[in-house]
């Protein structure tokens, strides 16, 4: 990865030999692998065990978890925050362990769409829970950097699943409990 980030240097036709970048192939290759390490991450290692018996059927919700992602189509950052929320049935999941699965995804070549759909599809898969509803607010450098440019736009997308699709008033209550 060294010597491909050297040559991206050079192809953009910059000096490798410049006192400035004479070890940046070594600190973009390691900050890559640092960015990217969702790839490595196994999920039920992740949880740990973390899921305990509960009593309750309430929706429960982490809110403004921040995040930051690399945008497939141009490897360029889009950050933002998740809002997760799920209905428990028998088990409740470590309270950190949800904004750990939000990174393990998040840290992978993404689009936005799927990672939304992969925190709650994880979030049900793992805990059984009877549904769970992921929001994803993000800004995204490729939009902003390059192309069209612009600064302040945010996307914003969803995935219901269970609970959070087939019941409104669910879904109505999540969405003003994060607003």
């Amino acid at each position: 990865m060294d010597q491909s980030f050297l040559d991206i240097i050079k192809a953009i036709g910059e000096d490798p030999e410049r006192p400035g970048l004479l070890d940046t192939p070594h600190r973009a290759a390691n900050a890559m692998r640092f960015l990217m390490q969702g790839y490595s991450i196994d999920i039920d290692e992740l949880i740990n065990g973390a899921l305990f018996p509960c009593q309750t059927d309430e929706i429960i919700i982490v809110k403004d978890i921040e995040l930051y992602s690399m945008c497939e189509h141009h490897m360029l950052p889009f950050i933002g925050k998740c809002h997760v929320a799920y209905l428990p049935k028998d088990k409740v999941i470590g309270l950190s362990k949800i904004a750990r699965i939000v990174d393990a995804f998040a840290r992978r070549l993404q689009i936005q769409e799927n990672l939304t759909s992969q925190i709650a599809e994880c979030i049900v898969d793992k805990t059984g829970a009877a549904g769970a509803g992921v929001i994803i607010e993000a800004q995204h450098m490729c939009m902003m950097m390059r192309g069209v440019e612009k600064q302040n736009s945010v996307m914003t997308t969803s995935c219901m699943l269970g609970a959070f699709r087939n019941s409104p008033s669910t879904r109505n209550e999540f969405l003003s409990l994060i607003r």
